[in-house]
């Protein structure tokens, strides 16, 4: 399997509803990769899904794991996780996840910052919105030296002002339909926007998108150590 969205300075942008499911190792679990190294144990960012009664095999985390419940149920030997969880598991944890009646879930695996090590359970169903500029409501989720992850609530109708991604920028819809002027986003769809890049935002519904910001500046795999902090060209 060769590197896939693994180019830091390019906008990438896809609809994970109209992908096809591919077959895990595991039975009953299949995913959708939006970015992946093609080295066993590097970068990958993807949707899982988990059948009813499915499992995958224990195992360690080397560079940390992130998760945001889509639908349904995910559960570990620690706990049961709702639609609307987020969790990290830090760099060198364990552990064997499980859904005893399915689920989906947005996966990110290997992309924390070796100092990173706090582990975080936020359920968002019963988690305040705090106010944020303009109509907008915001959920801060986790933030690190510089990286930052939220829960974004727009209103119907709320535009956004033209702003740049210092260190770049993702975003994940929950709900609803995100917009700018470089296209529309329905729920599900997946935008990595890269170190320095622009645009201005808007909504003609209630939306609601998980985002990342700050984290791609610095980002690298094994083929470009300085992948990252060569993006220079703002805008698209």
């Amino acid at each position: 399997m060769a590197d896939l969205n693994l180019d830091f300075c390019k906008r990438v942008v896809i609809d994970t509803a109209k992908m096809p499911w591919v077959n895990s190792p595991m039975p009953g679990v299949r995913r959708k990769p939006l970015a992946r190294a093609a080295a066993e144990g590097g970068h990958i960012t993807s949707v899982v899904q988990y059948s009813p009664g499915s499992y995958f095999s224990g195992h360690y985390h080397p560079q940390g794991e992130e998760i945001f419940v889509l639908e349904g149920t995910f559960s570990d030997e620690n706990g049961d996780y709702e639609k609307g969880s987020y969790l990290r598991n830090p760099p060198g944890s364990y552990h064997q996840p499980f859904s005893k009646n399915g689920c989906t879930i947005l996966v990110k695996l290997n992309q924390f910052d070796p100092q990173d090590k706090k582990s975080v359970v936020i359920n968002s169903n019963t988690t305040e919105w705090q106010q944020g500029s303009g109509g907008l409501q915001v959920m801060p989720l986790h933030d690190f030296a510089g990286q930052h992850t939220a829960l974004v609530k727009w209103p119907a109708g709320e535009i956004f002002h033209l702003h740049e991604h210092v260190g770049g920028e993702e975003v994940f819809v929950l709900s609803g339909h995100f917009k700018d002027e470089y296209g529309s986003y329905p729920k599900h769809s997946w935008i990595r926007s890269p170190h320095l890049s622009t645009h201005r935002p808007f909504v003609d519904q209630e939306t609601i998108i998980l985002v990342k910001v700050g984290h791609l500046e610095l980002t690298h795999h094994s083929d470009s150590k300085t992948q990252g902090n060569n993006c220079l060209t703002k805008g698209k």
